[in-house]
């Protein structure tokens, strides 16, 4: 029994969707919210890929600092809050959710999502995801694998510093 528990470790730890490390490698795909210009910034193969306007929380405390990692992914996801089927026009989360592990939680409470409402795009109005605009969602999808590392921050700084700062970007 030991040397089962030691090889299902080894399984886990090497798994590619295993996060290796706090930060990406350069050329791995890295997300990067920035609450301050409210955006979006895709950084794969090491450069900035690009840059969507973004809503995130009505105030500075609902969308979490920090760098997460994407544990779930769901198209035309369902709204529990209030019971409403993913591909719903009523639905607020749009058609992708790309959700992290921010506040200890398990992807399913913090998101980078779409929307219904694309006037609130580019405003400080959601109650702590970050929306887009569901084409935008629907392309990032594509890109962001589990394990892709997001980091989300209120910076002045180019997307391109912050990637570097980060190690998504070569210096």
């Amino acid at each position: 029994m030991p040397g089962f528990i030691s090889i299902l470790l080894a399984a886990i730890v090497f798994s590619p969707i295993w996060p290796l490390g706090p930060n990406p490698l350069p050329g791995d795909p890295f997300v990067i919210v920035n609450k301050q210009t409210n955006e979006v910034a895709l950084i794969n193969e090491n450069r900035v890929q690009t840059i969507v306007s973004a809503a995130t929380g009505k105030t500075e405390d609902l969308t979490p600092e920090g760098l997460f990692t994407v544990t779930v992914k769901a198209q035309n996801p369902y709204y529990r809050k209030k019971d409403i089927p993913g591909g719903n026009p009523e639905n607020p989360l749009g058609s992708r959710w790309i959700g992290f592990d921010a506040e200890n939680t398990d992807g399913r409470t913090y998101g980078i999502h779409g929307t219904n409402d694309p006037s609130s795009i580019g405003k400080k109005i959601s109650q702590g995801c970050v929306r887009i605009q569901n084409e935008a969602v629907a392309s990032l999808y594509e890109y962001i694998p589990l394990g892709t590392k997001i980091l989300i921050t209120s910076s002045s700084k180019s997307f391109l510093d912050l990637g570097k700062e980060q190690g998504a970007i070569s210096k």
